[in-house]
């Protein structure tokens, strides 16, 4: 059987799912198409042009790499192929973004048939997808005295690959389609049960929504041709819990463009909307797409005669219509004018210059972020070849600095790190800044993605600026399956090819571990004034500042070391009061929320920084706050930290950099290494006193402040998805935050469940510091509902079993991972017993394990969605509330949550994460857990 063979019977596979074929990225198989279009007697002949032609992907794929090299034999009339002369090769090598292609067209600019060379700059004119190598020939050919070399660099110093693309069009006619009311998850667009599909575009589509969705939208593009369609979030708040970038390929491959007529299912452009907006990851994403992203406002709150806002009688703000976006509304939007208007054009609905600033604009003239990001480097870079002063054709960044105001501690970072900035004085929120990255993280379930976007922007190794960069493989940890056993080994040998640690030694050197990547990255950053990027909305460190981001930002990030964005607002979060002995640092962070919104009615952390100055607590301990500002739809977290407690932070991020090089983790080129010497050198800048702890000024300007009183929290907090509320827009949000004497007593529990990433070592130690209670208060442990115990690192688990724990946790478990052979089929059905589960997300991601349909969980992690955890059975919703560790176990036990004093009576005598404001001399709170 031959590659081809095997490819038409892949083809006839998905011709059954109602797939076209998948688009080809092995060189080996492209091979096999060439030699069959170059035999014009072949059977094959016909359909092997068209794969070459339009299903070949582009970039640095093997593919593109055989394409490029058969396209130049084609120009220099080394073959000749009927149907592709040498002017549609020009054409085809000009969609490839970069690469194998760029390589090619060099080759032909600086070759000696002056017709090739002059048609093959003007492609490379139009490209910007170049990288050092390539500008380093174009130098050198320059210095040679090359004329077409020079004329290309002209070209590219006026950055006229971007000013000759067409401007967006002023107005743009959309058609409403309402996917959903109140907060859309990027679940609802990419589920997280489908992540094994989301690098097969065309496949994971079919998942967005739902089928009728999908119907519905290709009938209102049928009946309105001449519109774009927008989707839209009624009465809630678009792409929250994740920046998903498969998401917002789902919404432009049903509604977008085609980026390009040779490359499959890659759209762009898509038009989302939200009464409240669009989450900030998540407008990352559009923006990346060139798309565009709106804050509707269509609903208001409701006030009286006098000014004052109507409540109902759960004390909620009544909401009025504004004016109406309900399925099938067209609407005008004015990119001149940046506002949004009825059909018409005439009537103004409301102001959305926040979605056309000048950098969003050209994101959309060039047809996605990236395109801009290369073509300002390439500009500077011809411009200095050519010594010419720079003009550059892009809009300017903005530069704030307010005289006399001090700086937040995320303002600091933005700073320290900035690029290309003009003044030399301090900037403020609202500045655009290009920021070096420090550390990058990819896991499993989107790096695939990540690999592609790698490959399409032709990278070939990591930058060497960025500090760290880490590989996961934690989404998919629960099971290997077929789809982990085809994915998860090419991921890692791509990854580790390119430069990055991984989780999977792709030559099967060390132990393969599924540690949850935000542990791992909260490890690995060694400086409290690191910008951090990862593949996850839960990359939260509680050192340095780090942002949640889409693959292709993480791609970006991988290949320049850099990342721009604003330099946002900060919201400042203090402490007063005291702890209770019975509470959990876990029931702290929930009460923060329901605090805040009771002092400020709305939600003041949305779209900005968290400063919270929660120094006294570990980064292990620490992270459960800073990893929660996901679900606060907060932009990012900074961790305002003690000398002290930084200190040992660094101290513990050294240990456990160490354990990955003793188990064999370190890269070749010394990544980890590096890291240890980061951090002894952070260290000793902390103890001389010549760089402490990163604070901010005095006199910094917050958006708002936040007082958490401890003296408030006397009982467990509950995050509950409210799966009942008669608001649809209430469920599911994060916000509805109770106390466990809501319950009465009375609420059964299905399934507990210990893991995720909010939980650390001192959790799964609470767990067995229970059960040994329990045990002598009554002879056994008997569980009525299932109790999944997963910890986040292996690390933990080596810990544990030194410190004796995991001795009672193996005495209670029916069930204990083996990786010696991993569960090959996901878990349908629980005992009443406890699991100890493999490292790594589990039922969290919902995407391989899950809870049975309509169970009532309790868990630990940070989701709540509709369907993630827990799916819904026709007569009842499945939902999944979030609490601490000693209220799962111990509703684990008994079937249901507990009253307080059963609580008070199961955590006495337990070291639970202790908590106390920050004083002048820092309390010591190195726990028996560290």
């Amino acid at each position: 059987m031959s590659l081809y063979t095997d490819y038409l019977a892949e083809i006839e596979t998905r011709k059954e799912q109602g797939l076209n074929p998948k688009p080809i990225d092995d060189g080996a198989l492209t091979a096999e198409l060439i030699e069959q279009i170059k035999d014009t007697g072949n059977e094959h002949r016909e359909a092997s042009l068209n794969f070459f032609i339009y299903n070949t992907l582009p970039g640095t794929t093997s593919a593109a790499g055989v394409k490029a090299a058969f396209l130049k034999e084609i120009i220099l009339g080394q073959a000749e192929v009927a149907e592709i002369t040498p002017e549609f090769a020009f054409e085809l090598l000009s969609h490839m973004k970069g690469g194998p292609s760029v390589d090619v067209l060099i080759d032909l600019a600086l070759g000696d048939d002056a017709a090739i060379a002059a048609s093959a700059a003007g492609v490379l004119k139009t490209q910007v997808f170049l990288y050092d190598a390539d500008m380093a020939r174009l130098k050198e050919a320059l210095d040679d005295g090359s004329a077409v070399a020079k004329e290309i660099l002209e070209s590219y110093a006026k950055a006229e690959f971007f000013t000759d693309l067409p401007e967006v069009d002023e107005e743009i006619k959309v058609i409403t389609y309402i996917a959903g009311i109140g907060d859309i998850s990027t679940d609802l667009l990419s589920p997280g049960n489908q992540a094994h599909s989301r690098a097969d575009r065309e496949l994971h589509g079919k998942c967005m929504i739902s089928p009728e969705a999908q119907a519905e939208i290709e009938a209102m593009k049928a009946a309105h041709p001449d519109k774009r369609v927008m989707l839209i979030a009624e009465k809630g708040t678009m792409g929250v819990g994740s920046s998903r970038m498969s998401g917002v390929n789902n919404v432009a491959l049903w509604t977008g463009k085609q980026a390009s007529p040779y490359v499959p299912f890659v759209n762009y452009a898509p038009v989302v909307a939200g009464t409240n907006g669009i989450s900030p990851i998540f407008l990352t994403t559009v923006g990346v797409t060139g798309g565009i992203g709106i804050d509707l406002k269509n609903w208001v709150k409701k006030t009286d005669a006098d000014g004052n806002v109507v409540e109902d009688e759960n004390g909620d703000a009544v909401l009025e219509e504004a004016y109406s976006v309900a399925t099938g509304t067209v609407l005008t939007i004015n990119t001149k004018d940046k506002k949004l208007y009825d059909e018409t054009g005439t009537k103004e609905l409301v102001d959305i210059s926040s979605s056309f600033t000048p950098q969003k604009v050209e994101f959309m003239k060039a047809g996605g972020s990236y395109a801009v990001v290369f073509g300002k480097k390439l500009q500077t870079f011809a411009c200095e070849a050519l010594g010419l002063p720079l003009e550059s054709a892009f809009a300017p960044s903005k530069e704030i600095n307010v005289e006399g105001q001090g700086l937040t501690a995320v303002e600091k970072i933005f700073n320290r790190n900035a690029l290309g900035v003009k003044t030399d004085k301090p900037l403020h929120a609202g500045s655009d800044v290009r920021v070096k990255v420090n550390i990058v993280g990819s896991q499993d379930t989107t790096g695939l993605m990540t690999m592609q976007e790698l490959e399409a922007m032709a990278a070939t190794v990591v930058s060497p600026s960025v500090d760290g960069a880490y590989q996961s493989g934690c989404h998919t940890a629960s099971v290997w399956d077929l789809k982990a056993q085809a994915n998860t080994p090419r991921l890692m040998k791509f990854m580790n090819d390119f430069g990055v640690v991984t989780g999977r030694d792709p030559k099967g050197v060390y132990h393969p571990m599924t540690d949850v990547i935000h542990k791992v990255l909260n490890d690995i950053t060694v400086d409290d004034r690191a910008v951090i990027v990862g593949g996850d909305s839960h990359t939260r460190m509680s050192k340095g500042v780090a942002f949640g981001a889409d693959s292709g930002t993480v791609a970006l990030a991988l290949a320049t070391g850099e990342a721009s964005m604003p330099i946002p607002e900060s919201v400042k979060v203090t402490f007063k009061g005291q702890m209770a002995d019975h509470m959990d640092f876990r029931d702290v962070v929930h009460a923060t929320q329901a605090q805040m919104l009771d002092q400020h009615g709305d939600n003041v952390f949305q779209g900005r920084v968290i400063e919270v100055h929660i120094g006294t607590l570990l980064a292990d301990q620490a992270f459960t706050f800073t990893d929660w500002t996901a679900e606060m739809k907060a932009k990012a977290s900074v961790c305002i930290s003690n000398d002290e407690t930084l200190i040992g932070s660094l101290e513990l991020a050294k240990s456990r950099i160490q354990i990955m090089i003793d188990k064999g983790m370190e890269h070749e080129n010394g990544t980890l290494a590096r890291l240890l010497d980061l951090a002894d050198k952070r260290i000793a800048e902390i103890k001389s006193g010549e760089v402490p702890a990163l604070t901010p000024d005095a006199d910094a300007k917050y958006f708002a402040e936040v007082v958490v009183d401890l003296d408030q929290i006397v009982e467990p907090m509950i995050a509950d998805p409210d799966v009942n509320n008669d608001d649809v827009s209430k469920r599911y949000t994060h916000d509805t935050i109770r106390p466990i004497s809501f319950y009465k007593a009375e609420k059964k529990v299905d399934l507990g469940f210990v893991g995720s990433c909010m939980v650390h070592k001192g959790d799964i130690k609470i767990v067995a510091q229970m059960l040994r209670n329990l045990e002598a208060a009554k002879g056994k442990v008997e569980f009525k509902a299932p109790l999944v115990v997963t910890a986040p690192t292996y690390n933990i688990i080596d810990e544990l079993k030194e410190e004796g724990d995991w001795e009672i946790l193996q005495k209670y478990s029916g069930f204990e991972f083996d990786d010696a052979a991993p569960k090959t089929t996901a878990r349908t059905e629980y005992e009443n017993i406890l699991y100890l589960e493999r490292p790594g997300c589990n039922l969290c991601m919902g995407n391989q394990e899950k809870a049975a349909k309509g169970d009532t969980v309790l868990a630990t992690s940070t989701r709540l969605f509709q369907g993630r955890v827990v799916a819904d059975l026709p007569e009842k919703k499945g939902e999944s509330l979030l609490g601490s560790t000693p209220v799962v176990v111990l509703s684990a036990i008994l079937g249901r949550t507990p009253t307080l004093e059963e609580y008070k009576t199961a955590v006495e005598g337990i070291d639970l994460t202790k908590f106390a404001p920050p004083l002048v001399k820092p309390i010591d709170t190195k726990s028996v857990h560290f």
